[in-house]
């Protein structure tokens, strides 16, 4: 099987579903109250935006063990973004259909920087 040949950051799955994703929590949010703009909505979006900018700049670090400390940040931002979710659930700014789908990208971008953290643990070079 051929491996993909990886040039730059813009070529790692992870960091192209982060842009995704955060992409997808523009679009929902802007459904939000406009009250929210300088609250919830803001907090969500830096929160989103924060996952693939911190996965490019560890990239850009060219050290494994900076590159696992900005991965751990971007894990961070994931889980506050979830957090916010859930609070942007109970006060139905989001459908249960729309927080259950965010949920499944969470998890599975959660899913996969841990596993990046922990394949750079065990090769750190």
């Amino acid at each position: 099987m051929d491996k993909k040949v990886i040039k730059s950051y813009k070529d790692l799955e992870i960091w192209r579903k982060g842009i995704v994703l955060s992409m997808e929590i523009y679009s929902v949010t802007s459904l939000f109250p406009d009250r929210e703009q300088y609250g919830l909505t803001s907090q969500i979006r830096r929160a989103a935006t924060s996952i693939p900018a911190n996965i490019a700049e560890g990239y850009g670090r060219e050290s494994g063990k900076n590159y696992i400390q900005f991965l751990k940040i971007s894990r961070g931002s994931l889980y506050e973004l979830d957090t916010f979710l859930t609070i942007a659930l109970g006060l139905k700014y989001l459908t249960k259909e729309q927080r259950n789908h965010l949920n499944d990208k969470t998890e599975e971008l959660s899913k996969m920087i841990n596993s990046l953290i922990k394949k750079l643990d065990q090769n750190p070079k």
